[in-house]
């Protein structure tokens, strides 16, 4: 009965199959290295992520950003870490989008600068990154690379706050303290059109 099947059905379960074969021990060597990370094995962590890094796996490819970034199991190196956030960031990786915004808002392995960080910042915040969020309303409120701006800045804040960003709540009470009612209102406002838009 096997040949009755059509041609594409033949192909499709076999390569189906190695795909799950194949996919089964990268997933096992990507656990191993959140074990050992969790032991403070970084080294190890390092080992199992880095090839898995370099097959394309945008999550590995973070962590090891995160292992440079701190030095954690290799020499602190903010270039090396910018190289492989970069690499997960431009696939999409939101925490990775946000910690390359940070190397670029403080001029860490790369020269500062506060635009390529603002993009960096809304391409995560677009997919609800609390911190993003909140590194947003630090932009606004600093005037770092955009105008300063306590509306826009409270806005973030708050979109930050509700996402879980703790720091963001505190920012934002502090500066609703330098802002007059209208302008709190006002940034309400943009925080319910953005809520609005978001699905």
């Amino acid at each position: 009965m096997s040949g009755d099947q059509p041609m594409s059905l033949r192909f499709t379960i076999p390569l189906v199959l190695s795909l799950v074969c194949l996919a089964v021990p990268a997933w096992a060597d990507y656990k191993a290295g959140e074990d050992a990370y969790d032991r403070g094995d970084y080294a190890t962590a390092w080992h199992k992520w880095q090839p898995l890094a370099e097959q394309g796996d945008t999550d590995a490819q973070f962590n090891l950003g995160l292992l440079y970034y701190n030095g954690r199991g290799v020499p602190q190196n903010y270039a090396k870490a910018r190289e492989w956030f970069e690499k997960a960031a431009t696939h999409g990786h939101a925490r990775a989008q946000v910690n390359l915004g940070l190397l670029y808002a403080n001029g860490q392995g790369v020269p500062q600068d506060y635009k390529t960080a603002e993009y960096w910042f809304r391409l995560s915040a677009n997919q609800g990154n609390a911190m993003a969020l909140t590194e947003l309303g630090l932009m606004y409120e600093r005037g770092n690379g955009v105008t300063q701006d306590f509306v826009l800045a409270y806005k973030w804040y708050t979109l930050g706050t509700a996402s879980g960003d703790k720091l963001g709540a505190e920012l934002r009470d502090a500066l609703a303290k330098r802002m007059t009612p209208a302008q709190i209102f006002q940034a309400q406002q943009l925080v319910r059109e953005w809520t609005s838009k978001k699905p």
